[in-house]
């Protein structure tokens, strides 16, 4: 009987099942090379029976040299103690109820970490092993993954201790001594407070966005949004705080279409590209506003705006890392996340993001955005 069979009732049963050889997978439209994950198979001998491409790019071995050779040989896995995992867990002579294996870390010769996950497939229950179909994964996109967390974790960890330092270490002296300062030294720490508090809820409302971006989850809530008085304000609140009113360049072409988006996130973008654009570039910043071709199917009108300056701008190499998390420009702070975050938000609106080099010669950011409709 092949596989996927429903006749006799127990075929459904997991632990009572014949596997089938590698030749037989393609009864089910499947090659076991087509597979993403390693499959090794032994038959009741112990002998490889299935031995597939991803297999054979993790082990390294060949598949033709594994075939028939018994599965300890193909596979001389160890765990983390260095204990030799068949012998461990002797999958023919061991417990005759047992009929898999959780997945685990495990080694191969060399100290290559792999998932291994294995399951026991017998005639009866309790009878003999008849097949060991085995699974393997390369275990470097979880430490990628892992690594990143990490990364995450000590970047937020170095980020906020200093805020909350200066925070703990003004609010003890004001306590402890709130006669000896003078009002303007007091409002001078207060502001000073006020600051790093402000530091810290940027910074929670990044890990919060992060989160959103990365499960899909962050929402758009649309409403008619105004590009250019937006990004005046933007410039407005620059020269407000020191900047030459001089070093902006507004350019806006009339008329543009009537833009939806969520006006609160479309700041956070103008925010982001703004500062990067005054704090690590030189000379003008120009932004310029213009209608554009829509880059969602289906609609015509977008809106583009296009931030350059005219610093050293942005590395070529560096150019395909600018949206990743923690890439940095230069040594002038930062967490490394708003352009992460900016191309999050930019694409949770169906809009798209590029990075370039400007005509002066600094870096050029250009986001398009449809115009869409209402949120309801």
């Amino acid at each position: 009987m092949s596989v996927g069979t429903s006749r006799a009732p127990e075929a459904r049963d997991a632990s009572r099942a014949p596997v089938p050889r590698c030749d037989d997978l393609a009864g089910l439209g499947l090659e076991p090379d087509d597979l993403p994950d390693g499959l090794v198979i032994a038959d009741e001998q112990g002998r490889v029976i299935c031995f597939n491409a991803a297999a054979a790019r993790i082990t390294a071995v060949p598949a033709a040299e594994a075939l028939g050779l018994r599965l300890e040989q193909v596979l001389p896995l160890e765990d983390l103690e260095g204990r030799r995992w068949w012998q461990l867990t002797d999958p023919y002579g061991g417990l005759a109820i047992r009929v898999r294996q959780p997945e685990r870390n495990l080694l191969l010769p060399g100290g290559r970490e792999v998932l291994v996950a294995a399951r026991y497939v017998r005639t009866r229950r309790g009878g003999p092993v008849r097949r060991i179909v085995v699974t393997l994964r390369d275990t470097e996109a979880r430490r990628r993954t892992e690594r990143s967390h990490a990364e995450l974790i000590a970047t937020v960890a170095h980020e906020l201790r200093s805020p909350l330092t200066s925070v703990k270490g003004f609010t003890a002296t004001l306590l402890a001594k709130w006669e000896r300062f003078t009002d303007d030294q007091k409002r001078l720490m207060l502001e000073t407070v006020d600051a790093d508090a402000d530091r810290v809820t940027r910074l929670i409302a990044e890990l919060l966005d992060i989160s959103r971006i990365e499960s899909g989850r962050l929402e758009v809530r649309r409403q008619p949004v105004d590009m250019g008085a937006a990004v005046g304000r933007h410039v407005q609140a620059h020269v407000a705080a020191g900047q030459p009113a001089d070093r902006f360049l507004l350019r806006l072409e009339h008329p543009l279409p009537v833009l939806w988006a969520d006006p609160d996130k479309i700041d956070q973008v103008l925010s982001n590209l703004l500062e990067n654009a005054v704090r690590h570039g030189e000379g003008t910043v120009t932004i310029e506003v213009t209608p554009a071709t829509s880059p969602r199917d289906g609609e015509d009108a977008g809106t583009s705006v296009t931030v350059s300056d005219e610093g050293p701008g942005i590395p070529e190499e560096s150019m395909n890392r600018v949206f990743t998390r923690f890439w940095r420009g230069s040594k002038r702070g930062g967490t490394g996340l708003g352009l992460y975050i900016v191309k999050g938000i930019v694409e949770a609106h169906g809009g798209t993001i590029t990075v370039g080099r400007a005509r002066g010669g600094g870096a050029e950011f250009r986001f398009i955005l449809p115009v869409a409709a209402p949120a309801f």
